[in-house]
């Protein structure tokens, strides 16, 4: 859908603003699908970012600024999502053997078991992106890490 059509504006001051607005519309119409998708596993997104980064590291723990540093959503307390994966069981907290003042956390089996399911459900959210060709996507990523600088 043309964004114009989508907010109901008929004109932007510029080529660029017209961008940001897109850019700005197309994250939230994304990230509605990405909760909806996460929300029969009982996960938010950034507890999926973090499982996902867990997984990424296993066997390994990683700790817990390191999570940190990797998350997509640099605002968010990764300290307190680790809490709620360790609540539900699908992430535990372990003293770290090189630096006794820090904390290692690894993902359970039940969180990659999680993980495995929740990833091999994801057709559904990757069909969305089909609607532009392999060229159009790769364009697409060079032109957002061109913008981020």
């Amino acid at each position: 859908m043309d964004l114009r059509e989508a907010i109901n504006q008929k004109q932007f001051t510029d080529v660029y603003e017209e961008c940001l607005i897109n850019i700005i519309y197309t994250y939230n119409w994304l990230k509605t699908g990405i909760k909806e998708h996460l929300k029969p596993f009982g996960l938010t997104m950034q507890q999926y970012n973090v499982l996902r980064i867990l997984n990424g590291a296993y066997p390994q723990p990683i700790t817990t600024s390191t999570v940190r540093a990797r998350m997509l959503d640099k605002m968010s307390d990764a300290s307190r999502i680790v809490d709620r994966l360790c609540k539900k069981n699908l992430a535990e907290r372990k003293q770290c053997s090189d630096d006794k003042r820090l904390v290692d956390v690894v993902i359970t089996e039940e969180g990659r078991k999680l993980i495995a399911t929740i990833i091999s459900n994801e057709d559904q959210l990757i069909d969305n992106l089909h609607t532009i060709t392999e060229e159009e996507g790769q364009s697409l990523n060079n032109l957002l890490n061109k913008l981020r600088g």
